[in-house]
């Protein structure tokens, strides 16, 4: 592996999180003025990013230590903030997202922050590969957030929207507790499992 002292920082990839991170005020601010097109254009482009990242990353070779905070930290900074100001009755109209929903996605990351930090004090654990429903909970939690701003710009209330909700919050406390299990098997083994998905 090379030294982190010798890896290029102004890569595509990391130039795309760097590029998702500025969008995040953006992206508010089009949600504070009601610009509901607005606001679906960046999300949309900014989840994009997200994809091309990676796959640059891979394709490019281009994988640094950096990216590797820069990419995640984009993806949960974009995450919280759109739960949080889509929370509003006032902000999002016609529709908000419930805030017990909110609560629960902001809830399950510091659990899962505050379980990394215990098993990199305890363990030396620095690398925490996402499991399978990990995946799942950020593919539906990105799905509530598309469709909420998607049916604001339609001005529509379906009532399938909240059947994605309870299906997002199912997903998310899911991988709360797979988190919690795989903790649990760091803990008493010593190690990560050898495939974190079949935790």
């Amino acid at each position: 592996m090379r030294s982190s002292a010798k890896e290029p920082i102004f890569t595509v990839p990391n130039l795309l999180s760097c590029l998702r991170i500025l969008m995040v005020p953006v992206f508010l601010t089009a949600v504070w003025h009601h610009k509901s097109t607005a606001a679906l254009i960046i999300f949309f482009a900014a989840s994009v990013s997200d994809f091309l990242d990676g796959l640059f990353a891979r394709v490019l070779d281009q994988r640094t230590r950096l990216g590797r905070l820069l990419d995640p930290a984009g993806d949960k900074l974009l995450m919280i903030a759109s739960f949080i100001i889509l929370s509003y009755p006032s902000l999002s109209i016609p529709n908000a997202i419930p805030r017990w929903l909110t609560f629960s996605v902001i809830g399950r990351d510091f659990i899962i922050l505050g379980g990394s930090l215990v098993l990199f004090l305890t363990r030396g654990q620095k690398e925490f590969p996402p499991c399978f429903l990990g995946k799942v909970s950020t593919f539906g939690q990105m799905g509530v957030l598309g469709f909420v701003l998607l049916f604001n710009v339609l001005r529509i209330s379906p009532s399938i929207l909240q059947w994605f909700y309870y299906l997002c919050l199912a997903a998310t406390l899911s991988s709360a507790v797979q988190y919690l299990f795989i903790g649990g098997r760091i803990l008493s083994r010593g190690s990560l499992p050898s495939d974190p998905s079949q935790a």
